[in-house]
């Protein structure tokens, strides 16, 4: 039985308290550059938890190390053509949900070398130049207003 990605993710923008974020390079797309994303495991999984598990899979970094918030937004869109056959037949539109980590400054990165080439820390207008999502670009430019430096400067 063909086992389907599930079309409700998370998108995870990791930033610092100087604002630089973190872009990865995707293997399967050389020049996409994203934040982290990914879906949820089952229909019940927490969007919590996906974003703690997909941040520690994709970077190695252990969320418990910064301040991990849910931005209360979500994005509803295309899933993109080339990536439509991990998803049930039919299934056209995934539904995003948009957190923010912040890590100190220095935090190390262990890419997952099956999903990502490279990273980069950025700061944030040059990270969401780059970003081909629209929806990672959009959450990245908000960055400014989910940024708490009181509670981020205790990192």
């Amino acid at each position: 039985m063909t086992q389907y990605k599930i079309p409700e993710s998370v998108l995870v923008v990791i930033y610092t308290p100087a604002m630089n974020v973190l872009v990865m390079e995707r293997t399967d797309k050389p020049e996409f550059w994203q934040s982290v994303t990914g879906s949820r495991n089952t229909p019940d999984e927490p969007l919590l938890q996906t974003a703690v598990r997909e941040v520690a899979e994709e970077t190695g970094i252990d969320a418990a190390c910064g301040v991990l918030t849910d931005w209360q937004l979500r994005n509803v869109y295309e899933i993109y053509p080339v990536w439509r056959h991990r998803y049930a037949p039919g299934v056209t539109q995934n539904t995003e949900h948009v957190f923010g980590l912040c890590v100190p400054e220095g935090t190390a990165v262990t890419l997952a070398p099956r999903e990502h080439l490279r990273y980069r820390w950025l700061p944030w207008r040059e990270a969401a130049d780059l970003c081909f999502s629209p929806s990672n670009t959009e959450a990245i430019l908000l960055l400014p207003r989910y940024h708490q430096p009181e509670v981020m400067s205790a990192l």
